[in-house]
């Protein structure tokens, strides 16, 4: 089943503004649930998107698959998975940190983001400075 770009727009708004209501519950201290709580939305949304990358990486394995077309796409997948699992600990780490289960320093809790970001900037200027020979 493929999603529209209508259908995907409308599922991250959604989930954006769940979360947004439930961050802003949390901060106004309307809500005293637990951080874990507040970040279900991400969670959900985040999960959604692995399992449609893993789904679409799997597709490669299947018989009749040419495999000539497509080797910069299947790194382009596996850098938006390594990407995504990145967010994933962040967003753990950050949790943990807010609901007082580590003492772990801030610094080391923004590592992952930090690797994402570099990532996301190593992968902008591959892509804009990257010249095609065929």
């Amino acid at each position: 089943m493929r999603m529209s770009l209508a259908q995907r727009v409308l599922l991250t708004w959604l989930f954006t503004l769940l979360f947004l209501i439930m961050l802003v519950l949390k901060l106004d201290e309307k809500a005293p649930w637990n951080w874990f709580l507040i970040f279900i939305p991400v969670w959900i949304f985040d999960t959604i998107l692995i399992v449609m990358l893993i789904v679409k990486m799997a597709g490669r394995c299947k018989s009749g698959f040419d495999p000539r077309n497509g080797s910069q796409n299947i790194k382009k997948k596996a850098w938006y998975l390594i990407a995504m699992l990145l967010k994933l600990a962040f967003c753990l780490a950050l949790c943990a940190k807010l609901q007082r289960f580590t003492t772990m320093k801030l610094a080391y809790v923004f590592i992952p983001l930090w690797a994402l970001l570099i990532g996301a900037m190593v992968e902008l200027g591959y892509s804009i400075f990257n010249v095609r020979r065929d």
